[in-house]
């Protein structure tokens, strides 16, 4: 079986895929085509992302994104345990600086296990990220904001969507008070279309947001009616075609900064179709937004890759 995480999952999710339609060294050429380099390589030509405005920063309109570097597959146990043996804390410094070297300048940080660690340890090296925190109930936001120094605070999208299931978002409202006080950029995250309709309607004082455009956190009886009433145990990381339209519109909508994510489909998209799931989300969302994108390059140069891709398309535009 492949081992890359986009070929892993594409071999092993044919459910899904029905559903959605479809080192630290430098290496020898031979070596790369089994183990491709995570870290910059000396004399590589590489192309810059392009930038956005976002708050006092300008950010690169390619920001890599937390989940894989710690293990959150969002797959299945056994794939996520291969994301956290693989990503030693070397492997998470070099993606860091691989991406660095392509001008990607922010990350989707979330502060949990060895995060801290690998970060202060990436800075040390020389290694600049714009960071956008993902906040959970766990987290002491303004521990965060002191010993971090981010650009922007995020309300991580699972705290959200219980709250809007539980009818508790005036907590979050009141949350994104208090992270306004601490002087920087304030964020909700959700996987929820209906999530951000009601923010603008309500008119809370954030300045961006981060939509996921497959919506993974339908509760039980969602699922039974999409389903027509089968319910599976992994339904609640199927990723159904319809979605990304959904939210690509409410983040056209609003005149805030959006950043989409999973525009992958947290892996399952094709190798063949990567390209076309780029395009559709720049076009898709305005020119001030962005995309969050996670990376596994255990066999496969994917920072090079999606760099690329990105670069051709907004040079284009």
């Amino acid at each position: 079986m492949s081992n890359t995480r986009r070929e892993f999952l594409q071999s092993g999710a044919a459910l899904a895929v029905g559903i959605i339609g479809g080192a630290s060294t430098t290496l020898t050429a031979q070596s790369q085509a089994v183990n491709p380099p995570v870290a910059p390589v000396a004399g590589e030509v590489k192309v810059q992302i392009p930038r956005m405005k976002f708050g006092s920063a300008e950010i690169s309109r390619l920001i890599l994104g937390v989940n894989p570097l710690y293990g959150f597959a969002h797959y299945n146990n056994n794939f996520s345990s291969s994301m956290r043996e693989w990503y030693t804390q070397d492997r998470v410094c070099d993606v860091l600086h691989r991406a660095n070297s392509f001008g990607i300048n922010a990350f989707n940080y979330v502060n949990m296990g060895r995060a801290p660690q690998d970060l202060a340890r990436f800075q040390t090296e020389g290694g600049k990220m714009h960071l956008i925190i993902q906040v959970t109930a766990a987290d002491d936001a303004a521990a965060l904001v002191q010993n971090l120094k981010p650009l922007a605070l995020q309300r991580r999208g699972e705290e959200i969507d219980l709250a809007f299931r539980n009818g508790t978002m005036a907590s979050e409202r009141e949350w994104c008070k208090r992270a306004r006080d601490l002087g920087v950029l304030v964020g909700v995250g959700t996987h929820k279309p209906e999530v951000i309709e009601m923010v603008e309607e309500q008119g809370w004082d954030i300045d961006f947001y981060a939509g996921c455009v497959y919506n993974r956190t339908r509760s039980d009886d969602e699922w039974k009616q999409i389903l027509n009433g089968q319910l599976l145990e992994m339904s609640r990381e199927i990723y159904i075609q319809s979605d990304p339209a959904r939210m690509y519109k409410v983040m056209r909508q609003t005149p805030k900064t959006c950043f989409a994510f999973k525009i992958l489909a947290a892996g399952r998209v094709a190798d063949s179709a990567v390209a076309q799931a780029f395009r559709t989300a720049y076009a898709s969302i305005k020119p001030h937004d962005g995309v969050y994108i996670g990376v596994f390059p255990r066999n496969k140069d994917e920072i090079k890759e999606n760099a690329e891709i990105v670069h051709s398309i907004l040079s284009m535009a």
